[in-house]
């Protein structure tokens, strides 16, 4: 399998952000629609796994897959386009604006919302047998994730919202080192193994990532979740939005910018005792 060292691996990353901000509306809402999509079908997969199995962390080791599949094809979601289209503003890339890169996130935002409330639908149309049924097990288990990750963080105050924040840095700490990753290797199987880590460690330690969100709360409304359209908004995908764009700002894609973009700076050793002159002593 082969590598690609950090230095050449930040340049192509950078080059990806500049492509993501200078594409037009309507391939960013296209790929963004099928991001979306892919992830949070991979998510409904996953608490599928993890009900019939009663096995949560087999949920988790199988979801990458959505994320797997997305990035292969090209497609976008919201989290990675935190890091892309930054980077390739700090390089100073020809077109790159800040206009550019809020207009790149907001059509991403779009179509990854479509993407993930289409599955939602489709989704609880299973799970309900077409609405003529109450949901079967999966149905009921996505309706309370919505309400432990609304109403659970808001019976906490301060301290609930601060933890749906750090949960949301963390998250797109993970996914957007995914991102990074995808680029790491120039082989399918390199590319695969190298996702996957990331991906699979937000989902089992329960990490909140704003499209996954756009998903499982639309589903927990349409099935009977005992929250709110106002619950959600505040109590969730509002700061998991910001949570995932700090994440990915702070831990990913700056620090990759500083130490690599930039150059590395070497320390100048310091003369060895042996090397220094000797100072002449003073006339008489």
């Amino acid at each position: 399998m082969t590598y690609v060292k950090p230095a050449e691996l930040v340049s192509t990353i950078i080059d990806a952000g500049a492509a993501k901000v200078m594409l037009s509306a309507r391939d960013t809402i296209i790929r963004s629609i099928l991001g979306g999509a892919l992830l949070t079908l991979a998510a409904a997969f996953a608490v599928t796994v993890s009900v019939n199995t009663g096995i949560p962390l087999l949920g988790a080791l199988l979801f990458p897959v959505g994320f797997i599949m997305l990035y292969l094809l090209g497609y976008d979601l919201l989290t990675g386009v935190f890091v892309l289209a930054p980077l390739a503003w700090l390089d100073k890339r020809p077109g790159v604006t800040i206009g550019g890169i809020l207009r790149n996130w907001g059509l991403v935002f779009v179509g990854n919302l479509i993407g993930a409330i289409t599955v939602a639908v489709l989704m609880a149309v299973v799970v309900t047998f077409g609405f003529s049924d109450a949901p079967n097990a999966v149905g009921e288990a996505i309706g309370h994730i919505g309400e432990g990750r609304t109403v659970g963080y808001a019976e906490h105050g301060f301290a609930g919202m601060l933890t749906l924040f750090v949960r949301a840095v963390l998250c797109n700490w993970m996914v957007s080192t995914g991102v990074v990753l995808a680029f790491v290797s120039k082989d399918v199987i390199g590319k695969i193994i190298a996702m996957w880590m990331p991906i699979m460690l937000f989902f089992y330690m329960g990490f909140e990532h704003s499209i996954v969100n756009m998903f499982l709360f639309p589903s927990g409304l349409m099935l009977g979740g005992d929250f709110t359209i106002m619950d959600y908004l505040v109590w969730n995908e509002i700061p998991t939005v910001v949570g995932n764009l700090v994440g990915g700002l702070v831990f990913t894609a700056i620090p990759l910018y500083l130490t690599y973009a930039r150059g590395s700076s070497r320390r100048t050793p310091a003369p060895a005792a042996a090397d220094v002159a000797p100072a002449t002593a003073p006339a008489a």
